[in-house]
Order: C-alpha cells, then sequence, then structure tokens
C-alpha cells in the first residue's frame, strides 16, 4: 500500500511536469528554438518526469508495458550528465510527439489506480 500511494505521488509529479511542459511549449517550435528559458524550463521538467519515473513502483511499470519507463529514465540521466550535449530539436520532437502520449497514459493509470481503491 506504501508503494502505491508513493507512486500514485510520483505519477501525480509526471502530469503536473507534463501540464507545464504543455503549457509553455504552445508558443510552438521557433519561440523554443530561440528562448532559452524556455529551454532550461522544458529540460528541467523532462528531468521530473524520469526522476518521477524511477520511482514508480516496478509492479505499475510492469502493468504498464505501454509507457517506455527507460526511456523516460534513460531522456533525464542524458539531460541531467550529459547537459552540454543536449540537442534542442530532440527535445522539441519529444516535447511534441511523446508528451501529449505520455499525457494520456499517465491519466489512464492514475484512472485505474483510483479504481482499485
Amino acid at each position: 500500500m506504501i508503494a502505491r500511494r508513493a507512486s500514485s505521488a510520483r505519477l501525480r509529479d509526471i502530469q503536473e511536469a507534463v501540464g507545464k511542459i504543455e503549457e509553455r511549449a504552445g508558443v510552438g517550435r521557433e519561440a523554443f528554438m530561440h528562448d532559452e528559458m524556455l529551454q532550461v524550463w522544458i529540460v528541467h521538467h523532462l528531468e521530473v518526469i524520469g526522476e518521477a519515473a524511477t520511482h514508480v513502483s516496478a509492479r505499475i511499470k510492469a502493468d504498464n508495458p505501454d509507457v517506455d519507463w527507460i526511456a523516460i529514465t534513460a531522456t533525464r540521466n542524458h539531460f541531467a550528465h550529459g547537459y552540454f550535449d543536449v540537442d534542442l530539436e530532440m527535445v522539441w520532437e519529444t516535447v511534441r510527439r511523446d508528451i501529449p502520449v505520455l499525457r494520456r497514459h499517465i491519466a489512464r493509470i492514475l484512472g485505474d489506480l483510483s479504481e482499485d481503491g
């Protein structure tokens, strides 16, 4: 029960970070490419997502193989430890392609957890 509660909290952290990214990324690619503060904002929240994902229980990860938990964590590690090698095009593609999908997955998982009681 404690692991499930902790996982729910981390999933909500992911959900919140996704929301913050989507809120700011709405300005579009060109604005992102020319705004260092926006770049830092988005990369930071991608790191939050990756860090939170490392603390989601193995059971929840196993029950939700459609989420690429390994890639999420690897992305966080790349940003945290290879910061000078961050490819802004890759960041933008992640925001454009992966964040909306992740939002839906996390909402579904949280919904499933709340239904299970």
